[in-house]
């Protein structure tokens, strides 16, 4: 409430400022008081172009487009030095009538190669305008995106660079406006350090698109479960390190985990919980396989949608294990196969594992100094000594795997569904996190917002996603469905890409995603 008090005082004060400005300037003082044209007339007497008119009008970009013209006040009426500018940005308030209302004579806006201002003087609002031009074209169109991990592989690999498309999907107007510019969470050169502020924020909004996410698609979001992070371990679930561990430990900033660091596994302390508002979760990209309404199974590594076996992308690749008589060779899986050595590892069954096609793993396969090959599969009730109860929906009611999956329903906006305490672990999260209700289960029976319920109906649409690589992809068979308004935009285009090891993959630059 304290944040909107300000800005309210901010547009009083300037309401009550720009009439005599205006007088000065030689324009009608009466045109301060016309929302919108006042902008004009105020754009004009500043020597800015009439359209940036419409930047005010962009959530985020509007206060910047406020602070830019606070300083142009200052410019215009003569007063050019480093001290009022930064009065006009960070004390408008006071600063605004005081030199509007003093004796200061309008003198028109300064060319830039004016040489008494300073560098930053001259250089200042155009270097701010480029800032906001760029948060203008990352926010609302295209916004590019590093694969950091090989969960996509073949199909994305780690390495590339690639443009989201907001306009896919429509792009979502900014709910944490005043963030250091060109990150996402986090301030450049630190570990943990916000780059967002949380005390002035804006409900979900999205701007029409051309359409929603369909099958197929590969689709970058904010990752469900990003609202806790732990400070050292961010690459992990908050919620399976507290499955695993306790919620004491985990909030406990000196209970130390092992952690890769610099290629060494080391006991790292955990140094302290996070929390990021949903537009500062970490992005994410996966494969779109079902869609609000849709019921999906896996059965032995296959996807079903409503009963219709989905194949695998054609790059997509599930793990095999191959029993050797003597190692690969790591310079010639890479000539033929572009398996790193970073894929290869211990198999669970004595041999190495490797993610592959399924062409590739045939042809592997026929190898001299391969003695047998498996594809993995995980049955139902398959379990790891190094996670407790890793499959979503976490839930001890429910022994599903990775490979054998569901059936379960992906919500869909206005449908309802039957609710009892087996069925609620599949929706709990949906309902109390992503929707925002109070959800209590007293002597067994379900409370929603205080009041008994045998069912619920869906507030926004979700979907089901996972990734290509089916083996070796954190998803939605580990931490559910992703809510519509945790998306970002679809992956169009691979605008540059470097192995690890052998550099530029040339043939791959500018190639569309598929």
């Amino acid at each position: 409430m304290i944040p909107y008090l300000f800005l309210f005082a901010y547009i009083a004060v300037l309401f009550a400022s720009l009439w005599k400005l205006f007088q000065k300037a030689g324009q009608p003082a009466w045109a301060g008081f016309v929302p919108g044209y006042n902008i004009l007339v105020w754009l004009k007497i500043s020597g800015k172009p009439w359209w940036w008119i419409f930047l005010f009008l962009v959530p985020g970009v509007n206060l910047l487009m406020f602070i830019l013209m606070n300083v142009n006040i200052s410019i215009v009426l003569n007063d050019r030095d480093t001290k009022s500018h930064l009065l006009m940005v960070l004390l408008p308030w006071w600063r605004i009538p005081q030199i509007v209302f003093s004796k200061a004579e309008y003198v028109g806006p300064v060319p830039v190669a004016d040489r008494k201002r300073g560098l930053l003087g001259q250089w200042g609002d155009a270097i701010l305008f480029a800032v906001i031009v760029a948060t203008v074209f990352r926010t609302f169109t295209f916004e590019a995106f590093t694969i950091p991990t090989p969960s996509m592989e073949k199909s994305l690999l780690v390495g590339d660079y690639l443009f989201v498309s907001k306009l896919s999907y429509g792009p979502r107007l900014p709910m944490t406006p005043i963030t250091f510019p060109f990150t996402h969470h986090t301030m450049p050169f630190t570990a943990s350090t916000p780059s967002f502020l949380t005390w002035f924020s804006q409900p979900y909004r999205r701007l029409p698109g051309f359409g929603d996410p369909e099958r197929g698609d590969a689709v970058v979001f904010n990752f469900p479960e990003g609202d806790t992070v732990v400070a050292n371990f961010q690459n992990q679930s908050y919620y399976q390190l507290v499955r695993n561990y306790g919620r004491a430990k985990i909030h406990d900033p000196n209970f130390r985990m092992l952690n890769m660091v610099d290629g060494q596994v080391r006991q790292v302390p955990t140094g302290g919980i996070l929390v990021r508002p949903l537009d500062k979760k970490e992005n994410y990209i996966k494969r779109c396989v079902a869609v609000a309404g849709d019921s999906l199974e896996v059965r032995d590594g296959l996807v079903y949608v409503n009963g219709e076996p989905q194949p695998l992308p054609p790059e997509g690749q599930y793990a095999y294990e191959f029993v050797l008589r003597s190692k690969f060779n790591e310079k010639r899986m890479k000539e033929l196969f572009d398996v790193s050595p970073d894929d290869i590892g211990q198999g669970e069954n004595g041999g190495v594992a490797i993610p592959l096609t399924t062409p590739a793993a045939e042809k592997l396969k026929t190898f001299d100094n391969v003695v047998s090959m498996t594809k993995q599969v995980h049955p139902r009730g398959y379990s790891v000594d190094y996670a407790k109860l890793p499959y979503f929906p976490n839930n001890p009611e429910y022994d599903w795997s990775e490979d054998n999956f569901g059936p379960i329903y992906i919500p869909k906006k206005g449908a309802a569904v039957k609710l009892d305490l087996h069925v609620l672990p599949l929706y709990e999260r949906v309902i109390r996190v992503y929707e925002h209700n109070d959800l209590q289960v007293k002597d067994g029976v379900i409370m929603i917002n205080g009041a008994p319920a045998d069912s619920y109906t869906f507030q926004q649409d979700y979907y089901w996603l996972m990734g290509d690589n089916r083996h070796r992809s954190q998803d939605a068979r580990f931490w559910g469905y992703v809510p519509r308004d945790h998306v970002v935009g679809k992956a169009v285009l691979v605008w540059f890409t470097k192995d690890p090891y052998t550099g530029i993959r040339w043939k791959r630059l500018f190639t569309l995603v598929k």
